[in-house]
């Protein structure tokens, strides 16, 4: 009996697993197939679909399969839904927020380190173009982050707000709206993430100094500088989140960087 309930129990995962891994394959499906449209030239940006009867006929697959595809593009802001009047190709760059690596990561498995890895390469760069092509604005308003920073160092929630502006900073300040968009995905994903841990941070102080170095090579307009303290800066925060995150009871290990008595806030 045990062995017979066992099987069957295997069997249902079995099928599930099946499930979803065929859903995956028509929501790509579907994605390759308005990619070649778009790509083609037969849609264009600010063009309609055709109907979802008619897509659905052309793959052979049913509307819902359709509709899940099509909500993984607009999710990536590839295309727009407006109710009553259709799907369209969306007339600007991609509108990236937090749920376009949410469906990435649901159908791919990003793991946490990651992102954190992906952030690395990314963001170094940024940060070295952003030293080379910063205006007196963008220096402005990176100082006055920092600043407040400081302020909020007894308000982690706070202090989080102003962590993420500043690193939108420094994404707008590097003149590039490609890596922009995609700075904006990434850090609008970790600020989704961490608002649930960072109540249990315990070197506050310490990020703020390194976003205070990070602002002064930018301000100097010392690419390689910016690149560095940019690269220290994640791999520091990258162990201080497996700390918080240990703390709220989300993961096992990860040490805590010590931190420094120095108070000196912007000069």
């Amino acid at each position: 009996m045990l062995k017979g309930a066992s099987r069957d129990v295997k069997r249902e995962a079995k099928e599930q697993v099946d499930e979803i891994a065929g859903h995956s394959q028509l929501t790509m499906q579907v994605v390759e197939h308005i990619r070649a449209l778009i790509s083609s030239g037969e849609v264009r940006p600010g063009d309609r679909l055709p109907p979802e009867r008619d897509l659905a006929r052309q793959l052979k697959i049913s509307r819902s399969s359709l509709r899940s595809g099509i909500g993984f593009l607009a999710a990536m802001g590839v295309l727009k839904s407006r109710h009553g009047a259709g799907t369209f190709v969306a007339s600007g760059p991609p509108s990236f927020n937090s749920s376009s690596f949410s469906v990435l990561g649901a159908l791919h498995g990003f793991a946490p380190w990651q992102m954190f890895e992906a952030r690395l390469v990314i963001e170094s760069s940024v940060a070295g173009l952003a030293a080379e092509r910063a205006t007196d604005e963008h220096i402005a308003e990176l100082a006055e982050e920092v600043t407040e920073m400081y302020a909020s160092l007894e308000d982690p929630q706070e202090y989080l707000i102003h962590d993420v502006r500043f690193h939108r900073t420094v994404a707008r300040a590097a003149g590039n709206p490609i890596l922009g968009a995609l700075m904006e995905t990434i850090t609008a994903n970790l600020y989704e993430r961490r608002s649930k841990t960072v109540q249990n941070a315990i070197d506050i102080k310490e990020s703020a100094e390194m976003h205070r170095e990070i602002f002064r090579a930018i301000r100097s307009h010392n690419p390689l500088q910016a690149r560095r303290s940019m690269e220290q800066h994640l791999n520091m925060a990258r162990v201080a989140q497996d700390s918080e995150q240990e703390a709220a009871g989300t993961l096992a290990g990860g040490a805590v960087p010590p931190a420094t008595d120095e108070t000196e806030v912007i000069r």
